[in-house]
């Protein structure tokens, strides 16, 4: 029994540690876009379904001394695949589909590894019911959910702040290794083992009807309706609420955790006292996300999104636990399971992006989380039927009122692989009508229409911040001036442009292109040429010849989902490459949760060179607060009066490791 259990233990912990792992090596490859790892979450997902597919069939079809020698086989031939580190040649040109590269590149470097893992914890438990008939062998699912949290927590805490990227993907190849000799020495120490006569697994479920295809569809809907809800409310807590790295890992403990509680024992899912709870917590959630009022109250959001997702995770995961069938037919039971997961995960990765214009899932998944509540306590007391249809009318009233508020002061809305963007307008008077550039809680660039504010520099470029300073100082002493932009945004600094300048903006999404070229007017305005070359800024500018920049902006650090490959000692040398003798690099960094101008700083002093910090309040209308990070060989260039005058002392941090492509640590750098 310990062998199972430490077999099973060890499947599922290498199998959840790798998917940050592999998505790590990757960010860089494909713009640092959150939606590379909803992408990675759908590719695993379809695996893990594949994999509970192959136990099914095996268990069912084959008897155990070939399904033995099959599973071996597989196991020794995965180790070819080993280590796990993407080649380049999948890194993408630009012009590619990011979902189909991303999936192909998973499949290849990853496919066999990760599906092996994912059939263990069936297949061992089949084994194990086989071996000890009369024993429990859904608690090794707990066990698997207990190794996968355990995994989910050591990566963030004890492994990436410690551990280079590349080292990380060999120690894991290396711990396949293992769990390869460990598995197959399971399946040998349990060939052609049968429980004693009388007793076996078939005899003691030969009563035991198959279940039905209304039941596998009702597992099948309670995994996906919790799935659709993890990934939807960790999309709306890292983009509409709070973009905190890191705050993913919560809604996923949440979710983990309630699989552990409900298959470890069925005392821990309460069934009468949950559902007035998870009644209760979808009517809160639904309001909470309908009135804007509460949009921006973190510790409310927080607290009723991470609490409703525990209350609505327990019903789904505990109704699962409950309705699981007899040992015999556990393998089609986790297959159900893992199918549910991978239609959820499906939906919000993929069919969103696709069908829906904005965050809408969430609504969606709270009106049919309310309607499994009701199907499933049809047959129950009066009252939990008619607190289940209230639910269900609360969640369908707030998810259109979400819409409504949703387009009230937006204009357009655009949706792809890289995100949700909104164009609102505000103001009243023609003097404060604006419009502004929105992803989640982000601005990403603000316009006044009047005309004598129409081509201003606004919001984080204004002629305080530190880039406006630096424009304002460059111009006198060489013009024309060829400039650079990585992260368009609404192309704000194309209004510092004259005659003969270049203006060469750089961005990875051409949503962004789009409406900027469209919906604001700085481009079109500026008396500089204006190139807007597609695709991430570092592989374009790794291909480019030099550019002969006197002046760099990268501006791509004020969200959760921080482009770490853009702000590393490598990513700065070959900025430096692009630029003319005495040129500058500015780091734009406002960050309210992150603190990364000694990071800047660390990079810099990597590569000779000096950084100057620029704080700026940006206390009018025009103005917001900002932080640039000026960074040249120019002494000169960072003594002048406009710049020198304006500079802040940057706190050395002499015990950070510098920032590289195989390293970072966001935890140091999170603001206290």
């Amino acid at each position: 029994m310990p062998l199972f259990a430490l077999t099973i233990f060890a499947s599922a912990f290498l199998l959840f540690l790798v998917q940050p792992i592999i998505a790590k090596q990757i960010l860089p490859w494909f713009g640092g876009s959150a939606a590379v790892w909803t992408t990675c979450l759908v590719f695993f997902q379809a695996a893990l379904l594949a994999g509970y597919a192959y136990a099914d069939v095996v268990v069912r079809r084959l008897p155990l001394p070939r399904q033995t020698l099959l599973h071996c086989s597989l196991l020794v031939a995965s180790l070819l695949a080993l280590p796990i580190v993407p080649a380049t040649f999948w890194k993408p040109s630009g012009s590619e589909n990011p979902l189909a590269l991303i999936l192909g590149l998973l499949g290849v470097t990853l496919g066999l590894p990760y599906f092996l893992l994912s059939t263990t914890s069936p297949l061992l438990q089949a084994w194990f019911a086989r071996r000890y008939a009369g024993r429990n062998p859904y608690r090794l699912f707990a066990l698997s959910n207990l190794a996968s949290l355990a995994a989910l927590l050591a990566y963030p805490f004890a492994i990436e702040p410690w551990i280079p990227t590349r080292t990380q993907a060999l120690l894991w190849s290396a711990g396949y290794a293992c769990f390869t000799l460990l598995c197959i020495a399971t399946a040998w120490r349990n060939r052609g083992i049968e429980a004693p006569p009388g007793v076996t697994m078939a005899a003691a479920d030969a009563h035991t009807p198959p279940p039905t295809f209304a039941r596998q569809l009702l597992w099948c809907s309670l995994a996906a309706t919790s799935s659709v809800l993890l990934l939807s409310v960790t999309t709306h807590i890292t983009q509409n609420i709070a973009a905190v790295p890191l705050l993913w890992v919560v809604p996923l403990t949440i979710y983990l955790t309630t699989f552990i509680l409900c298959f470890e024992s069925s005392r821990l899912y309460p069934r009468e006292t949950m559902l007035p709870i998870v009644a209760g917590a979808l009517g809160v959630m639904a309001w909470s996300l309908a009135d804007p009022r509460l949009t921006h109250e973190l510790a409310l959001q927080l607290g009723v999104f991470c609490l409703g997702l525990f209350v609505v995770c327990m019903f789904c995961h505990g109704e699962l636990a409950r309705l699981k069938p007899a040992p015999r037919h556990l393998t089609r039971f986790y297959l159900m399971v893992s199918l549910g997961g991978a239609v959820g995960a499906a939906l919000v990765g993929i069919v969103a992006p696709l069908a829906l214009p904005a965050y809408f899932e969430l609504p969606l998944g709270l009106v049919a989380a309310a309607v499994l509540l009701a199907w499933q306590v049809r047959g129950d007391a009066r009252i939990f039927g008619l607190l289940a249809m209230v639910t269900g009318v609360v969640a369908v009233g707030c998810a259109i009122w979400h819409a409504v508020e949703f387009y009230d002061t937006t204009i357009l809305t655009a949706r792809n692989f890289y995100g949700v963007l909104r164009v609102q307008q505000s103001g009243v008077s023609d003097a404060s009508r604006h419009r502004t550039l929105v992803s989640g809680t982000i601005m990403h660039g603000l316009q006044y229409e009047a005309p004598q504010f129409r081509r201003q520099p606004t919001s984080y470029y204004t002629t305080t911040s530190g880039i406006g300073r630096v424009l304002e100082t460059l111009h006198p002493r060489k013009d024309p001036l060829r400039v650079g932009v990585i992260g368009l945004g609404t192309g704000t600094l194309a209004a510092y442009g004259t005659p003969g300048d270049v203006y060469r903006f750089y961005d990875i999404n051409p949503a962004v292109v789009a409406i900027a070229k469209r919906d604001f007017t700085y481009l079109a305005d500026s008396e500089a040429r204006v190139e807007t070359p597609l695709g991430d800024a570092r592989l374009t500018l790794e291909r480019e010849p030099s550019a002969d920049l006197d002046l760099l902006a990268v501006d791509a650090f004020s969200s959760d989902a921080i482009p770490v490959h853009l702000i590393t000692a490598e990513a700065l040398a070959l900025y430096a490459k692009h630029m003319r003798p005495g040129g500058l690099i500015a780091f734009h960094v406002t960050n309210r949760f992150l603190d990364l101008v000694p990071v800047v700083a660390g990079i810099a002093a990597a590569n000779g060179m000096q950084a100057v910090w620029i704080h700026d309040e940006g206390d009018d209308a025009l103005a917001n607060r900002s932080d640039w990070v000026l960074v040249s060989n120019n002494r000169g260039l960072l003594a002048s009066p406009r710049i020198a005058d304006a500079a802040s002392p940057i706190t050395p941090h002499p015990e950070w490791r510098v920032w590289t492509d195989d390293f970072n640590n966001l935890f140091e750098v999170l603001r206290r």
